[in-house]
């Protein structure tokens, strides 16, 4: 079974939306990051949006 989608408790900028995308297909933050930058400015910023708000926080430990 597979993991739920989750944005990133420990890897994160500004949601954790690009850490917990990296996290469930397993490549770097970075590479995640850079997508999105390459990605056209509206259409980026309506999908960094969507999944901040759909994407549920992951549960935060000590």
């Amino acid at each position: 079974m597979s993991t739920p989608l989750r944005k990133s408790a420990t890897d994160r900028s500004m949601q954790g939306v690009c850490g917990g995308l990296a996290a469930q297909f397993g490549i770097s933050s970075l590479a995640v990051r850079l997508i999105f930058i390459v990605i056209p400015f509206p259409v980026n910023l309506i999908i960094y949006m969507i999944l901040a708000n759909a994407m549920a926080d992951a549960p935060r430990t000590l």
